[in-house]
């Protein structure tokens, strides 16, 4: 069996400034068998990363749309920011990809995907996080659970690691799979038993001050 983390990000994310080095090193110390790195509007750092990882490595991207955040899974082509749910999710798809909606329901981040495209995109997406660590409130995540049930998603859950401290919070328990086949996999986690806890709100403020310092830096 997989212990599969399907989000995380590294230094290749503007809000993370954890080296891909450290997060591969943390995987294997605490049983992660299989990532999904996820950066913000790249596949560099998946692509970085399944060159120095003893483990299976998803390459992955959480995209900025024109509505919020939409996940692509085993990509080989990165998906530019900005554009429609509905041409984010096309792009994903023509290239063999998976849709995962992350933390739909966080009343906290302004980077979930809005209500109204969750609703008209809803048959374009293949999973849901059902579970995401750094979503703060229990109800939140409840309630993304149920809306992935009833639409039918594959369920996920992810980390959504930036710090090192972080890896190792969520996983799915599940079936080896051929990385060639994202079908496969989507079969296998359907199958699959979600494994998670929350982490201290306090993970936020190290992303925030990320975010601050490279924001300063680009102006001076």
């Amino acid at each position: 069996m997989l212990h599969v983390d399907l989000h995380s990000h590294t230094r290749f994310s503007f809000d993370s400034s954890m080296p891909p080095e450290v997060l591969v090193a943390r995987c294997v110390s605490r049983g992660i068998t299989c990532l999904a790195v996820t950066e913000h509007n790249n596949i560099d750092g998946a692509r970085y990363v399944q060159q120095i990882a003893p483990f299976k490595v998803i390459v992955g991207e959480e995209i900025k749309t024109d509505q919020g955040e939409i996940i692509g899974l085993f990509l080989t082509e990165e998906v530019p920011r900005d554009l429609t749910p509905e041409e984010t999710l096309d792009r994903i798809h023509r290239q063999g990809g998976l849709a995962a909606v992350p933390h739909p329901y966080d009343r906290f981040r302004g980077s979930r995907l809005t209500e109204t495209a969750l609703n008209k995109f809803a048959g374009q997406i293949d999973i849901t996080e059902a579970f995401n660590c750094r979503t703060t409130l229990l109800r939140d995540s409840q309630r993304a659970e149920d809306y992935g049930r009833r639409r039918g998603h594959a369920l996920g859950i992810g980390s959504d690691s930036h710090t090192p401290s972080e890896i190792g919070g969520a996983h799915i328990e599940m079936e080896d799979f051929d990385l060639r086949d994202p079908q496969e996999f989507l079969a296998k986690l359907r199958q699959g038993r979600l494994v998670g806890q929350r982490a201290n709100p306090l993970v936020h403020v190290p992303t925030r001050l990320v975010k601050t310092m490279r924001s300063v830096k680009r102006l001076l």
